[in-house]
């Protein structure tokens, strides 16, 4: 069942998203050659300490899981695509690695949910373009994301800037309804058919991610029951907001713009 919030709700949303955005750019920041993932979840519980909030991804068991989800972080490297744990496969950043850092955020009883994928110092060509080409795989779906719209728009969106780019959308991952858990209804599909789908009404919370391959679109879970990371090891980005859809338009709710 699709849960529309309220203009309150919305506004709590957006007041947690300011945090929120602000957590992901200080994390950002510090990402250099000789890092570590636990430093980075370390850093987040602190800044999300400071702000008096809660790290809604850290004890959450999604669907299908055997066991809740250990860190407030996901932070996925080079061929990892998502959910990869910082504080139980503790990595070293390497010049050279991109970096997805994914972030859930409760705020006053509300979640939203973003990523961005950045580079530990200088990077390859092709890893630069996926960067840039996934970014802008959100921004246009973000677009499309209106009041009278469908979900398949959103996604056709995605897949069109994607396919341009020679790249993959990675299978069976997308985005979904947020707000007063982390995964809602709808389904946000990073492919799809423009005026299919579920319908985006005034109310209606979404979180839009497109994970884009820079191989193959095949995915494979890691033997913690949580990383999926490419089958064919090529490297995967991923960038996501929340964003509320309104009478006069969308708000990205989890931007400090």
């Amino acid at each position: 069942m699709i849960r529309l919030k309220s203009s309150q709700e919305i506004k709590i949303m957006r007041e947690g998203g300011k945090r929120h955005a602000f957590i992901l750019k200080e994390l950002a920041s510090k990402v250099k050659p000789g890092i570590s993932t636990l430093f980075l979840e370390e850093e987040a519980l602190r800044l999300i300490k400071e702000g008096g909030d809660k790290p809604a991804h850290l004890g959450y068991t999604p669907h299908g899981a055997s066991r809740p989800f250990p860190a407030a972080l996901c932070i996925s490297i080079n061929d990892e695509i998502v959910h990869g744990i910082p504080n139980e496969n503790i990595r070293v950043i390497n010049e050279g690695d991109i970096v997805s850092i994914d972030l859930s955020l409760e705020h006053k009883g509300m979640i939203t949910d973003s990523a961005l994928t950045v580079p530990c110092g200088a990077i390859d060509d092709e890893s630069i373009k996926l960067l840039e080409v996934t970014k802008k795989a959100l921004q246009e779906g973000m677009r499309e994301a209106v009041s009278g719209n469908m979900t398949g728009d959103i996604g056709e969106a995605i897949a069109n800037v994607v396919k341009r780019a020679g790249f993959s959308v990675a299978d069976n991952l997308a985005g979904h309804g947020v707000g007063f858990g982390i995964h809602e209804e709808p389904f946000v599909p990073n492919f799809g058919t423009k005026g299919k789908g579920n319908r985006l009404v005034p109310g209606l919370v979404i979180a839009i991610e497109p994970m884009v391959n820079a191989g193959k679109s095949g995915i494979k879970i890691e033997e913690d029951g949580y990383t999926i990371s490419t089958r064919d090891g090529s490297r995967s980005a991923h960038f996501e907001h929340t964003v509320a859809i309104t009478d006069k338009g969308n708000i990205i709710l989890t931007s400090n713009e």
